[in-house]
This record gives structure tokens, sequence and C-alpha cells, in this order.
């Protein structure tokens, strides 16, 4: 029986941006594989390159050398509509800042991504994430009618609604409070145990690393540690 290929495979990823002050080397050589299924939980200082290699890893930045794979295929070989169309129902990511629309309602927020896949049915399904993060009572208001661990609920549905293959979340409880926070976890954790998803995590959190089954810690573009948590 041949084994899946692994959700996400990163081969000698290097990054590096241009400033004022010249050319400024993100990631150096960074190669990573991870399991379909997986969560792997990316820790270390600011600075390290933690949300440059998920960008990078979600299709989100360009790497400047190296391969990226993602579900068998090498998106670092795709132009950027094609990027786009490929990243849409099988990869979802969830912010820090949340990045909801403010002139749309949470139910539209969550429909989003579903009508650009010409979903028949994006409405209903959006209720139905809503409901499962327990924000149904809350999909006629409006982000500014939010809190703030209200709209990551939206942002979570948002992302899982497409049913994505890889979550990716950057420091998604980094702007709430710690059990608005433990909540956000809770459902990252369930959902990705109900739906096999992998679940690629940046986080400063010791604690929300460790309920990953891997931890990685970067330090100056690489990954200079790896650890199994033992977390089923």
């Amino acid at each position: 029986m041949n084994n899946p290929p692994p959700a996400l495979q990163l081969q000698d990823i290097s990054l590096t941006l241009k400033s004022l002050a010249g050319p400024v080397d993100i990631l150096a050589g960074v190669s990573l594989s991870v399991a379909a299924g997986e969560s792997v939980a990316l820790t270390g200082p600011s600075g390290s390159g933690k949300s440059s290699l998920l960008m990078v890893a979600a299709g989100l930045e360009k790497p400047s050398s190296g391969k990226v794979t993602v579900t068998g295929t090498d998106i670092t070989q795709l132009g950027e509509d094609a990027l786009a169309r490929f990243r849409l129902g099988r990869v979802g990511v969830v912010f820090q800042s949340f990045h909801l629309i403010p002139t749309m309602t949470a139910l539209e927020n969550v429909a989003v991504p579903l009508e650009l896949m010409g979903v028949a049915d994006a409405f209903d399904r959006a209720e139905r994430e809503l409901r499962g993060v327990g924000l149904i009572l809350r999909a006629d208001h409006y982000p500014g009618q939010l809190s703030g661990g209200e709209q990551q609920r939206v942002a979570l549905a948002r992302a899982l609604a497409p049913g994505p293959q890889i979550l990716f979340a950057d420091e998604p409880t980094g702007n709430l409070d710690s059990a608005t926070g433990s909540g956000i976890a809770d459902l990252m954790f369930a959902l990705n145990a109900e739906r096999g998803a992998t679940l690629f995590l940046v986080t400063h959190e010791e604690s929300l690393a460790r309920r990953c089954n891997r931890m990685l810690r970067m330090a100056d573009g690489k990954i200079a540690a790896h650890a199994s948590t033992g977390s089923a």
C-alpha cells in the first residue's frame, strides 16, 4: 500500500528580502516534512523567521530559492493566479489580526471563500461552520460588533469552511486573553482531530505548542531544534 505524500514539504527554503540597508536573509536553507493529519508548532524568538516560514509554506510569499510542495503539488512553480486557485479549498489560514471584511456580517465573511469556489449552498455551509464555533447567534453581526475572541472564531470558521487539507495559524491566540485564547485553541485541535486536517501553528505560547504532535524551534532563519511532544 502506497503511503500518502506529505501534506507539506519544504526543501532548502531561503528567503531574502530587500531593505534600505540592503538585502536581509530571513530564512536560510530550511527543510521540513509534515505528515497528513499531523499538528506541528513553530516556536522561537521574534525575528527568528517563524511567520515568514508559515507565509512561504502557505503560498503567500515566494521563497528566494528552494521548493515548497503542498499535498503533492510543487507550488513554487505556480504563477499568482494559479497559486490562488490552488490554495482555495486546500489551504486555510488564520492570522493574529483576524482580517475580517468590516462591511460584511459574520455569516457573509465565512461564505466568501465558498462563493469564490462556486459552492451552490455557500450560506448553508457558512451557517454550519458558525454553529460549529458557537457563533450562530452572532451571524448577522458585523466584525465591529464582535469581541476579539468572537472575531477570531469567525476567522477560524472562514478558514475551515472550504474543508482545507492544511490549516496554517499564525499566533491565532496572540491578541486574546488567556481564557478566550484557550477556547480558540480547543476549537482548532478538535477540528484537527475530527477532520484529519494538518495543523501548522506559529506560536510563542509554550503551553499551546505542547498540544501539537511536534514542536520546532527557529533561530536565525533556521530550524534549530525538533521535539516530539508525545501528544496524540
